[in-house]
Parts: C-alpha cells; sequence; structure tokens
C-alpha cells in the first residue's frame, strides 16, 4: 500500500535535480509542505502549498488529520539529520532521498567519505566538538548561521587543532556553488553562504594521548602537587565509573581536571561537567583541557551549589566535598540516572565512614578498594619504592529495587 504522506528529498537544483518520477508524485499531489527557498522551486503547482513554520510537532498534528496526498520536501537525505527520521515515527510516511550534502561535498573533493566521522553543529552547541573529532582523518560537519565555517575553525584552533585543513562547499548543486580549501586560520577570516558543508582532513598527525596520561603532563599546582587524582587512582577511579561513550558525567571537585579530562575521551558522545571552588586549580584545568582538547563544562562553585544548572548523571566522581559530604550526597544519589555510579576518593577512614554510612542512608550499596601503590625510584646504581598516600575508593549504585 502507497502511503499517503511522501517525503522528497530536494537539493539545492531545485526540480530540476529530482528523478521524473518524483517531479510526477509532486505534480499529483493536492498538498506540498516544505521551507520556502523548497517551494519556491515549484511556481506552476497547482495544489496548495504550505510553508513549514513552527515546531515539528505541531507539523505532525496537521499531517495526521490530513486526508489529502501530500508531499513534504526536504533537504537532501530526509533521513540523514533531517526530518524523515522524526516523521516516520510518528505517521505513516515513504520517503524517497535526494543525494545528501555530505555526500555531495565529498564528490567535489574527489574524495572517500566512508571511513569519515559525520557529525552536526546545525542547531546545536559545538560544546564536546575537541574531543569528539580529536584524531579523526576525516570529519564531515553540518553548519548553520551561527556556528558557520569561521566559528568552527575559532574553536579548534582555541583547542590547537591545526593539523586539519578545511574544504568548504556552499549551494551545493545550485547556480551559487562555490568550493573552497582552506587552512584554518585562513577560515576563520571567512564569509560566505549559510547554506554550506565543512570537511576537514588530517594533514599531519595531532598528539595523542593514551588511557592513564602521566602526572607531570597536567598543568598543577606548584611547588605543591597533591592535589591532582594520581595515574593509578585515576585508571581505577575511571573503570568503577563505568563510563559508555554517551555518558553524561560530573566531577565534584574537578580541580586540575584529569579525572575529568580522561573521562571525556572515553565519553566522546557524551558530556562532562564539573565544578571547582578554587580559582587558581580552574585555571590549571582550563590549561589542561587546552592541552588536552576536552571541551568540558566547568563551573566554579562549592558543591552542591550550581549544581542544578548540569543534566541529571549517568557517573559522578567526588574527589572532594570540602565538609559538605551530606548536601552533596542528597543531590548526587537523587539525581543518578538509573543504573549509574557515583565513585568517590576518600583520603581518611572519618570520610570513608560518613560516605559508607551516608550511601547506606540514601539505599545506595557500596563496594570498596583500599589502594596502596608504591612508585619504583632509582637511588644510585639501585631501585627503591616510595609509596602514595592510601586512598579509598567507594563505589555507589543503587539498591536494587528502590
Amino acid at each position: 500500500m502507497t502511503a499517503r504522506i511522501k517525503i522528497i528529498g530536494i537539493g539545492d537544483g531545485g526540480a530540476a535535480g529530482l528523478l521524473p518520477e518524483y517531479q510526477e508524485m509532486i505534480q499529483e499531489s493536492e498538498l506540498l509542505m516544505g521551507g520556502e527557498r523548497q517551494l519556491s522551486f515549484f511556481p506552476e503547482y497547482k495544489g496548495e502549498k504550505a510553508v513549514i513554520k513552527g515546531g515539528l510537532k505541531q507539523m505532525t498534528e496537521r499531517l495526521k488529520q490530513e486526508e489529502r496526498k501530500t508531499v513534504v520536501l526536504a533537504s537532501g537525505d530526509p533521513l540523514f539529520y533531517g526530518i524523515g527520521s522524526y516523521l516516520s515515527k510518528q505517521t505513516e510516511v515513504e520517503i524517497h532521498p535526494y543525494m545528501s550534502s555530505v555526500q555531495l561535498a565529498f564528490s567535489r573533493m574527489n574524495e572517500s567519505w566512508q571511513d569519515a566521522y559525520v557529525t552536526s553543529v546545525h542547531g546545536r552547541s559545538m560544546k564536546g566538538l575537541a574531543q569528539r573529532i580529536d584524531g579523526k582523518k576525516k570529519v564531515a560537519l553540518l553548519t548553520d548561521a551561527e556556528n558557520t565555517p569561521a566559528a568552527i575553525a575559532n574553536y579548534l584552533l582555541s583547542f590547537g587543532m591545526t593539523e586539519y585543513t578545511a574544504f568548504v562547499a556552499e549551494n551545493l548543486g545550485g547556480s551559487e556553488e562555490r568550493c573552497t580549501r582552506l587552512t584554518l586560520e585562513e577560515m576563520a577570516d571567512w564569509e560566505g553562504s549559510p547554506l554550506n558543508v565543512v570537511i576537514l582532513k588530517q594533514r599531519s598527525e595531532g598528539p595523542t594521548w593514551r588511557f592513564g596520561i602521566e602526572d607531570e603532563e597536567f598543568f598543577q599546582r606548584k611547588p605543591e602537587k597533591g592535589l591532582l587524582t594520581k595515574k593509578e587512582i585515576r585508571i581505577l577511579s575511571l573503570g568503577a565509573l563505568g563510563l559508555k561513550e554517551d555518558s553524561t558525567m560530573w566531577d565534584i571537585g574537578i580541580c586540575t581536571g584529569s579525572v575529568a579530562i580522561e573521562a571525556a575521551k572515553i565519553a566522546r558522545e557524551g558530556a562532562v561537567f564539573g565544578i571547582e571552588k578554587n580559582e587558581h586549580d580552574l585555571e590549571n584545568c582550563y590549561e589542561n583541557m587546552k592541552k588536552f582538547r576536552a571541551d568540558l563544562t566547568v563551573v566554579q562553585g562549592k558543591a552542591p551549589e550550581r549544581l542544578d544548572e548540569f543534566p541529571d548523571p549517568d557517573a559522578v566522581f567526588i574527589g572532594g566535598t570540602a565538609g559538605g559530604m551530606d548536601r552533596i550526597l542528597d543531590v548526587c544519589c537523587s539525581r543518578l540516572k538509573p543504573g549509574g555510579r557515583i565513585v568517590l576518593n576518600a583520603v581518611t577512614i572519618e570520610n570513608l565512614a560518613q560516605a559508607v554510612e551516608g550511601f547506606k542512608n540514601r539505599s545506595y550499596e557500596t563496594a570498596i578498594t583500599l589502594t596502596q601503590v608504591s612508585r619504583s625510584k632509582p637511588i644510585l646504581n639501585l631501585t627503591r619504592f616510595d609509596a602514595l598516600n592510601p586512598i579509598y575508593i567507594i563505589t555507589a549504585t543503587r539498591k536494587k529495587g528502590d
């Protein structure tokens, strides 16, 4: 059975770029919906034209009530960051794609794109883009009027990602098509059509960081270095958090950002939020974010203040409570998503006892690991071991059934 509502992808070349059967579907329809630019491609259309305005929910309600033959025009491939996926879940539709803008852009470059990382900053924040694309050989970005090629270039330059060159493809398939190869420095001054796609390609290898970054690589307090979560403890704590690629994590007492930065490398498609009361530690954290290309959301304050600004977490790391453990646990335990974990590092047995009791009172189960790490150190032509402070790593999960 043929669906009453058809979604047809169209390019900037207008009706001339459509297959004859698609053009026939449009002419035989009684209602044609789309953006103003798309509808202008069909001046001879005899049915009713309706400009898509407002949210998709309003549009969907109208389509559900509409009984006439309807065609909805969409840019490129309706299932590629388009309305096709949303509408197909709400009502019965028949989808007919055009070439996507990304496909056209790579064809203009004469580059294969099966190995490209494709993402969109159209209508969404660039926050977190640095860790998502870091190390990728080819990256395709869908842009908008705010997240322009110039804005993208300045963002990447702020993280030192100069190993990329750019290809900007404007008005693809249209009479005003323009394609330009640029360095990021050149793209920072770009001006052009708001209808564009940006392709990034590595011209050289960028810096790489293995899991378990060495302590001395981080900007930190000098001469006092005790506030950095040591590599061995960091690795164990991150393992206990059970992060996934799309996890949202909080870091309470983010300090220099060592745990949060490594977390961002794991949860590349997620987001990491941190809070720190000490201004000097925040300065080091910002420097580390730039160095390690981790675009975190960090605020200054004393937890649990300002935690209401963060979305609900899948995981929480508590590296310090500054005497406010009960209030912090109230917020973290009440807002943690189902199946999530809270990992708290304690140095003293008093904090250990308070944390275990606090989690118990909030219907959380705890597993405790006492870590006693020693590192080798040369002495003349011999080797001895220096012990690090013992750390209690407390992993808390909600009791089953609660």
